[in-house]
């Protein structure tokens, strides 16, 4: 007899691109952070997709990437941009303005469950139940890191609320933008493409919400500004999201959203190296749970039955 095929889900194509998502946007929370300031978040989230878009069309371009985009698909982009690249970010930057940007990436690790609810809804995915135990860990680990930030967050109760219901805002946004990535509509159209229109159009709404509210453009040409924009823009936004996109396509948004739960980790890992974080045993245990629940999760197999 022949050996089992691996899990879907933990084959190289998968976890490779998996593991430099979840990297690389682990440490976008201390960038943005780092981005809240002179220039209004809403003309920082347009600066970020016009860099974003600008590059992922040109690597489209280069790719010769097959495929047309008609009325239909720019009507799909524009859906998408504006929930992923528009609501989804500027709910994010704000919630970050009234809490740390720990307990934003750690509310963030909720995108698994209407990622799961949606999934099943929309597009038919059942939830197996190794990845309902796994599921049920992970959030296991994510409560603990819940209470470890409440606690360490020196707003007071009503500042918190106001900055947890802005990411849960944002959370929607995202797990929407998620799941029409499982469609059979976003299958029709060349990703890369897609995205990058979506991205463009996502910052031209950007910018005409931020002229709105907050006046003409702000620009601030500090370097650390600068190349935090250039961050998002290349590395967090035109790398990542195809990348998430293609692992959405492959195990559908509930496994995809795990990488939301591994993030939080990451960027106290990082706050650790470089802010001077302290881990507590609550903070030490979630991240334990956090990691055993992905690993539950993502060798289940038949991940999209």
């Amino acid at each position: 007899m022949t050996a089992a095929a691996a899990p879907q889900s933990t084959r190289a194509r998968i976890l490779i691109p998996f593991a430099i998502v979840t990297l690389i946007w682990g440490s976008t929370w201390l960038v943005i952070r780092d981005q809240l300031g002179v220039v209004p978040a809403s003309w920082s989230v347009s600066y970020r997709f016009l860099v974003a878009g600008v590059a992922l069309l040109a690597w489209s371009a280069i790719r010769r990437e097959p495929g047309r985009i008609d009325a239909r698909g720019y009507g799909f982009a524009a859906t998408l941009g504006l929930a992923q690249f528009v609501l989804n970010f500027n709910f994010v930057y704000r919630a970050e303005q009234y809490i740390t940007s720990g307990l934003v990436a750690v509310v963030f690790a909720l995108l698994l469950i209407p990622n799961s609810l949606f999934g099943r809804i929309f597009l038919g995915q059942r939830l197996g139940r190794q990845l309902i135990i796994g599921s049920m860990i992970a959030m296991g680990g994510v409560a603990l890191l819940f209470v470890h930030e409440a606690r360490s967050d020196p707003h007071g109760p009503a500042t918190a609320l106001t900055g947890i219901g802005l990411t849960l805002c944002a959370i929607l946004s995202a797990s929407t933008a998620n799941v029409m990535q499982g469609t059979q509509m976003a299958r029709a159209y060349p990703m890369l493409r897609t995205t990058a229109i979506a991205m463009l159009m996502g910052a031209c709404f950007d910018a005409e919400w931020a002229w709105f509210t907050v006046g003409p453009p702000v620009m601030e040409w500090r370097l650390g500004y600068v190349a935090g924009i250039l961050y998002l823009g290349l590395a967090a936004s035109a790398l990542a999201f195809p990348l998430y996109f293609g692992v959405i396509r492959a195990i559908g948004p509930a496994k995809a959203a795990y990488s939301s739960v591994i993030v939080p980790v990451i960027a106290m890992t990082l706050s650790t190296m470089f802010e001077g974080y302290r881990w507590s045993p609550l903070a030490a245990g979630g991240a334990l749970l956090a990691g055993a629940g992905l690993i539950v999760a993502l060798t289940a197999r038949r991940p999209n039955r």
